[in-house]
């Protein structure tokens, strides 16, 4: 048998192992798991992909999208008038 030592913050640890928990395991049960299916399958059992933009967000990207296609820059002229537009105290010192 081999020890391995994963470095992860206390957060994330302990809202891992409070999941791992809920379906009756600990998390060394949970990683050897792990690391039996990535043998199995010759693969890395992760599925990694950007996280999908919420209805705002797509519309705000549309927008974005919009705005650049008809050679526009947006509603401000630069970056001192967006600032006062929100109330934003900024200082170019």
């Amino acid at each position: 048998m081999s020890s391995v030592t994963i470095r992860v913050d206390t957060a994330t640890k302990e809202a891992a192992a409070s999941i791992a928990e809920d379906f009756g395991f600990d998390l060394s049960s949970v990683t050897r798991a792990f690391y039996r299916q990535m043998v199995r399958e010759r693969r890395i059992p992760l599925s990694l992909s950007y996280p999908e933009p919420n209805e705002e967000s797509e519309k705000s990207i549309h927008e974005a999208e919009e705005i650049i296609a008809q050679g526009g820059t947006g509603r401000f002229k630069n970056a001192q008038e967006m600032f006062d537009d929100l109330g934003i105290q900024h200082d170019n010192n």
